[in-house]
Parts: structure tokens; C-alpha cells; sequence
């Protein structure tokens, strides 16, 4: 009796996640107006802050490339 209860019990769970998976999945479907390549924001110049143990200058991290934009992420 035990056992068939484990059982059901591992089914009704099995079922539910699996339909809440996809109830999720329909509900956030993919944006193909989405860039895959987010554009890189221009900085006016880097900051430099003097503190107690020397300077440190900020400047921005990320860099324009010539590299060409993503255009699928199909992977197989």
C-alpha cells in the first residue's frame, strides 16, 4: 500500500511540474526583435579618484569590436 502511494504520489508531482514547465514556457516565448548583440554605450572619458592609498582610474569595461553581430544561437 505504501509503495503505491509513493508512486502516485511521484506521478501527480511528475505531471504537475511538467505542466507548470509549460505553462511557463508558453508564457515567456521568445522576442525575435530582441538584439542578440546589445549595442555598446559611448563614455565621455574615464573618471580618476584620488583616495589614501593611491589613484584609481574608472573607464568603461566594455569595448566596440569589428566583430560580426550574432545573428542566430542555434547550436547543434
Amino acid at each position: 500500500m505504501r509503495a503505491a502511494a509513493l508512486k502516485a504520489g511521484a506521478t501527480v508531482l511528475t505531471v504537475a511540474t511538467t505542466v507548470m514547465s509549460a505553462l511557463y514556457v508558453t508564457a515567456h516565448l521568445k522576442n525575435p526583435a530582441a538584439p542578440l548583440q546589445p549595442t555598446v554605450l559611448r563614455s565621455a572619458g574615464s573618471s580618476t579618484v584620488a583616495g589614501p592609498g593611491g589613484t584609481l582610474t574608472l573607464g568603461p569595461s566594455v569595448q566596440p569590436s569589428d566583430v560580426q553581430p550574432v545573428t542566430s544561437t542555434y547550436a547543434s
